[in-house]
């Protein structure tokens, strides 16, 4: 491993590269536990797959944005270390896969040579902060939200208080109340808003919605905040994931996501909590700076190549559907249509050289598994059309029914049910052969995820469909889950779909066929998906596809899956999402001691409150693993604090010389000083070897 050691400059990045170096060769070793591990690799953006002996691997994206040169060096890890495939998730990440566990670190290294990241990509931990793939550039928007997505990514990265989460925890920002980074589906969600202020002068600010997820519980997001400015934003942000770290539940994983503590306390002793957690923040507000961002914009003024305009019927559809007029005159952005988010190096490696040379160096990858170009001249665009179509990549229909989302499923997820990437190629061929004329209809959506946890955003779509089994018999089947009237309304209002029936995958193409006759045929004049389903009613689609339910005429092919040969098998491996572990007292006391280094290590780099939250948690974990050996089940960092001064305080079996509470929440009263960080360290020192005393001699009794 000594040779990527000495190639990267930062010197935290190298820590984190080497440390994942060290943690799998004590893995392979059988000195540290499977779990613990897991949850180590997942926050390093190592996701196990199906397959066994291989890894996905997510590269985090902040925003979906990526240079050329940083889409080459990409493309040079997926060749190198994987199979040249990239796939655009519905994160505005990229994922590889079948790479081997043993050379993530080297991979990881490849990729920081052009700051790219895999932190934090997956695990308990912020995931990629989103943003509207038109930020900047949208006419709509009242500013641009990509330096304040960026500062959020920038902030949270390897911040203490979001390592060990519960469960994982979503971003996102939206450039204009159309909000197309659905704000009202995410943990918190932001909208871009602007305000007069009493001096005249306009200030930027943002609405804020908090508790919104989709899974097989989906919540609408509260709106908290009607206009947050934006030296506020990173306060609150903190506020909120540290009230979620230690009130969150962490033993049963389907009720861990914040949404459910929300449902738990209310908003409003949520945000109480939030307000009590503000003396601890290192900054009480935090002032973005965005100069030298906007300073450093400039527009593209290529020479023109030679190119001859196109006079086929598909550029025309193509200029109605795929490109997007931008706020600078003159300039166009031009949506690229992938295929189920997949494509490859090749094709890769020709966009990088085409968006350096004739536009702004940069691809946003969008939310729908798409990415696009920005910043291009208007004589321009007939020449990036003959482009993408010698690279097979100028089909028309972006944004739009014809352009499917859908999650891997059983192609590579361990929690994949049924194929959700199979049953979209075929629903997609029945859009372009037999609907064309509803690609232009931008509010009809198709979303297929493989099984309940949402990852293709079924449950928000007009027309959704979740990967189940069915039984016929004694016999399983795959099975497809139809749901109807989702809809995203705008300005952090949106509707989530109702699970209308259950059907046997291979029918899932002709329930599509009925759903589109029946909106054709019965729908009113200008009247949209949601509108139309919300006047007919779930009781009416249920009758619609009710003939289609029924299992007495199964066929042999119905056994058989979408995209596979065999007949079906239900299997269902351990998830990877970022489920919570099964913790050895052992693995816990090793985890504590880790934590007091590095708090060690952020005293003497003088970051006070890193390094008091690493105290923190090194106090709670301690106290986990004692509570472990007794016996007693904990759900929360909270709930840990109480039982073990119930279980160990009050009754005299360790001694601390105040209640371990008042010792544990000196974080909550005090501002992240020198003084209080070094005080906090020895307290946290203290604690632990009491709890390792005790444990030993239990051990030896």
């Amino acid at each position: 491993m000594q040779s990527f050691r000495t190639e990267i400059e930062n010197p935290v990045v190298e820590k984190d590269i080497v440390e994942l170096a060290d943690k799998i060769n004590l893995f392979r070793n059988g000195k540290i536990d499977e779990e613990k591990f897991r949850s180590l690799r997942l926050a390093r953006g190592v996701y196990g797959q199906r397959q066994e002996g291989v890894q996905m691997i997510r590269i985090k994206l902040p925003f979906g944005r990526v240079t050329s040169s940083q889409l080459n060096r990409i493309c040079d890890v997926s060749e190198k270390y994987s199979t040249g495939r990239l796939h655009i998730t519905t994160r505005q990440d990229i994922q590889i896969h079948y790479v081997s566990l043993d050379r993530t670190p080297e991979l990881w290294s490849e990729l920081e040579k052009d700051d790219v990241t895999i932190r934090e990509a997956c695990g308990n931990t912020v995931r990629n902060v989103t943003a509207s793939e038109t930020a900047g550039i949208d006419p709509a928007e009242p500013f641009d939200v990509t330096p304040y997505a960026d500062a959020t990514f920038r902030y949270m990265l390897r911040n203490p208080i979001s390592q060990e989460m519960g469960r994982k925890f979503k971003i996102s920002f939206s450039s204009s109340e159309e909000d197309t980074a659905l704000s009202y589906l995410h943990d918190l969600g932001f909208i871009a808003k602007v305000r007069t202020g009493e001096n005249g002068v306009e200030e930027r600010g943002f609405k804020v919605l908090l508790g919104g997820g989709l899974g097989s519980q989906p919540r609408h997001g509260d709106v908290v905040h009607a206009f947050l400015p934006t030296d506020q934003l990173i306060p609150f942000i903190e506020g909120v994931v540290r009230v979620f770290d230690r009130h969150g539940e962490r033993a049963k994983r389907m009720k861990a996501r914040m949404k459910f503590l929300i449902n738990k306390l209310g908003v409003e002793e949520f945000l109480a909590l939030v307000a009590e957690e503000q003396t601890a923040l290192q900054h009480q507000s935090y002032p973005i700076d965005v100069t030298e961002f906007e300073a450093s914009k400039s527009l593209p003024d290529p020479a023109l190549p030679e190119f001859t305009v196109p006079a086929d019927e598909n550029y025309k559809r193509w200029k109605l559907t795929n490109v997007l007029p931008q706020k600078q005159p003159g300039y166009f952005a031009v949506g690229v249509k992938i295929h189920l988010g997949d494509f490859y190096t090749k094709e890769a490696r020709q966009l990088a050289k085409l968006v350096k040379d004739f536009a702004n160096d940069e691809l946003r990858f969008t939310l729908r598994q798409n990415f696009l170009i920005r910043d291009v001249k208007e004589e321009l665009l007939p020449f990036f059309y003959q482009e993408l179509k010698k690279l097979g990549l100028s089909d028309y229909g972006y944004n739009s029914i014809g352009d499917i989302t859908a999650c891997p499923g059983t192609d590579t997820c361990n929690l994949g049910i049924a194929s959700s990437t199979g049953a979209a190629d075929v629903m997609g061929k029945v859009i372009l052969d037999e609907y064309p004329e509803f690609l232009l209809d931008k509010h009809l959506t198709i979303k297929i995820s493989g099984c309940m946890n949402a990852c293709g955003q079924h449950n928000m779509a007009s027309i959704g469909f979740q990967g189940m089994s069915m039984k016929a018999g004694k016999s399983v089947l795959p099975a497809l889950q139809v749901l109807l009237g989702g809809a995203t309304f705008g300005d952090g209002k949106g509707r989530f779909s109702d699970k209308v029936i259950k059907i046997p995958s291979k029918r899932g193409p002709q329930a599509l066929r009925i759903l589109l006759d029946d909106y054709k045929s019965q729908g009113e004049k200008a009247e949209n998906y949601a509108s139309y389903y919300e006047r007919k009613g779930q009781m009416y689609f249920y009758e619609l596809l009710k003939p289609l339910a029924g299992t007495d005429n199964i066929t042999e092919s119905d056994f058989i899956d979408w995209g596979n040969e065999e007949p079906y098998v239900k299997a269902i491996g351990v998830g990877e999402c970022a489920g919570v572990v099964i913790d050895l007292v052992s693995t816990l006391l090793l985890e504590a001691r880790e934590k007091l280094a590095d708090s060690e290590d952020s005293l003497k780099a003088e970051k006070w409150a890193d390094g008091i939250y690493q105290s923190y948690t090194s106090m709670v974990n301690a106290a986990k693993a004692i509570l472990t050996a007794e016996g007693v089940n904990t759900n929360s960092y909270a709930s840990i604090v109480s039982e073990f001064e119930n279980q160990f305080i009050a009754s005299g079996k360790i001694n601390l010389g105040k209640p371990f509470a008042e010792l544990v929440y000196q974080i909550k009263q005090n501002p992240p000083t020198e003084a209080f960080a070094a005080a906090y360290y020895q307290t946290a020192e203290k604690v632990f070897e009491a709890i390792s005393e005790f444990r030993s001699k239990e051990v030896h009794a």
